[in-house]
């Protein structure tokens, strides 16, 4: 199955012209090899690696400096956006954000709590095979040793490489690492930094963006940094004279508010130097996977020239192409030439190829509310989507969010615990395992698409996901049975096989029968969350 009809997509691709897309030229250093630049080399050379296809669960640190504020997530857009809740939050804690800008943030991101050795060592006992650390966010600091951005984290707040660290505490514990790139997007997401307040005492003030320059920060802890690097230049600039909240949000909206996945055009040079960054990432920490937050992939023929590289120097250290690159809402042509991840995302049928899927237990930037509300994913709910995931061919990506100091919380700790419970015995039915020819059955149906996770409804007992590892099958129950129960997809006379086995894991065997109806035992009570049964017979996988 490696081929996965990836033949048919390279002539499907060469119909659309895409085999002579264009190319920008490739800055010095970019990694040569026999992977072109274009979507039918990237096909024609890419395998889904071994290691990603048997680790089904990764760790993610999506962890910099918009976690100190503890408000959730796009702090650093909505706190130049008057009438915004962090907007609101920023004038209480830090000041007027012409003054006060995320800059000044950034350099209050201590990391004085942050213990990776330690963290590492939590989220490998709860199933993590491998881990990614957050490499730049849309807020454009470069949370590693950047050779080609001068707002990095060994400059600017915690003063540490950040990635560097976590790529050394990854490995010493075995697992795969990996990094997120998230800036091709910061040049429309920040132009609110150039904006002003529409109303009130400091109306049409303009924001710290519109007014630094670099000369500005003499005898400034910012001294020597251009802000205009960090805020990307004004491409979508506030006009003058709009008078309302509403009025400028609607301005935003239109203009800057979008998803983009193309670069400014007022200058060109920023892609280029976001492909000197990407590719003077990858070269430094070596990724076995690098993740894209983009509709494939960023800025058209620049990010083909970013796998590409990728690609050709994954051949240089393992003698093959043995990374992982994700990209998101992929079209046919781009199917197989990288991994497609779902954010926060269903599916409902098996994939022919493995793909991802991404989720946080609360918000990707730490958020204190969540924490005094309660309102984390429990463990249940993490193991839940997990099974759901691999029963269809997909890994799950889970962040853990941190407070500006590196900590985690209370809560998260308990559900890193409970986590690793389960694994103790559920684990042998996820890590190795492969899709069996149905993912499962019952009444839950799931909404396809990203970002629905909200639409989810609550499984139920009913809900049963398969897998298969090392010859048998394994049934894993979403909700909680007790009593008789019933695998309906095994009933006698369907093709199942001939069961001569079934056991609990970590409960022992079960007595069964199995007829016409399904297969039928007796689930013992006060069993754990997402209890997993193993079949062994003749003829079931």
């Amino acid at each position: 199955m490696q081929d996965f009809g990836r033949r048919s997509f390279l002539a499907g691709a060469a119909a659309l012209g895409l085999a002579n897309a264009a190319r920008a030229a490739s800055p010095m250093g970019t990694a040569k090899g026999p992977v072109q630049a274009s979507w039918p080399s990237l096909v024609d050379n890419y395998r889904y690696p071994d290691w990603f296809r048997d680790a089904k669960l990764g760790m993610w640190s999506h962890w910099g400096p918009q976690s100190v504020p503890a408000q959730g997530d796009w702090y650093g857009r909505f706190m130049y956006m008057q009438g915004h809740p962090m907007y609101e939050h920023h004038l209480k804690t830090y000041g007027h954000p012409s003054v006060a800008g995320m800059k000044d943030i950034q350099n209050l991101w201590t990391a004085d709590k942050w213990d990776p050795d330690a963290l590492m060592a939590k989220y490998q006992k709860a199933g993590a095979k491998y881990f990614m650390a957050l490499a730049c966010h849309h807020d454009n600091l470069d949370c590693y040793d950047s050779r080609y951005h001068a707002w990095n984290s060994l400059r600017v707040g915690p003063k540490k490489d950040i990635v560097g660290i976590w790529e050394k505490a990854a490995r010493k514990a075995g697992l795969k690492f990996g990094v997120s790139n998230h800036a091709a997007h910061a040049w429309h997401w920040y132009q609110p930094a150039y904006g002003y307040d529409p109303v009130g005492p400091q109306k049409g003030v303009r924001y710290d963006a519109f007014r630094l320059r670099k000369e500005d920060g003499k005898g400034q802890w910012w001294d020597g940094l251009d802000p205009r690097e960090l805020y990307t230049g004004g491409h979508a600039v506030l006009p003058d004279g709009i008078d309302t909240i509403e009025a400028m949000d609607k301005w935003h909206d239109v203009h800057n508010g979008q998803w983009i996945e193309t670069g400014p055009k007022d200058d060109p040079a920023y892609v280029t130097r976001w492909l000197l960054r990407q590719t003077d990432l990858v070269a430094k920490y070596k990724p076995d996977m690098v993740y894209m937050d983009d509709h494939e992939l960023p800025f058209g023929p620049v990010g083909l020239e970013a796998a590409a590289d990728y690609y050709n120097r994954s051949i240089e250290w393992h003698g093959k192409i043995d990374v992982v690159m994700t990209g998101k809402q992929l079209k046919p042509y781009a199917r197989f030439g990288i991994v497609q991840d779902v954010e926060r995302g269903y599916t409902d049928h098996i994939w022919d190829e493995p793909w991802q899927t991404d989720t946080c237990i609360g918000d990707w930037f730490y958020n204190i509310a969540r924490l005094t509300d309660k309102s984390y994913k429990s463990a249940e709910q993490v193991i839940q989507r997990l099974a759901d995931v691999v029963s269809k061919n997909g890994n799950l990506m889970l962040s853990i969010p941190q407070p500006g100091d590196g900590s985690i919380d209370s809560e998260a700790e308990k559900i890193l615990d409970a986590m690793a419970g389960w694994m103790v015995h559920g684990g042998e039915a996820i890590f190795g395992s492969r899709p069996w020819k149905r993912y499962g059955e019952g009444p839950t149906q799931a909404i396809v698409g990203m970002q629905n996770e909200e639409k989810a409804k609550p499984f139920t007992a009913q809900d049963i996901r398969f897998t298969t590892n090392k010859g048998a099958l394994y049934a894993l129950f979403l909700g909680k049975p007790a009593g008789s129960t019933t695998i309906r997809s095994l009933a006698r006379g369907q093709g199942t096989g001939t069961i001569e086995r079934v056991t609990l894991l970590g409960g022992g065997q079960l007595a069964f029968r199995q007829d016409g109806a399904g297969l039928h035992f007796t689930m013992p009570h006060g069993i754990d969350f997402v209890p997993a049964v193993r079949i062994d017979g003749r003829g079931l996988v």
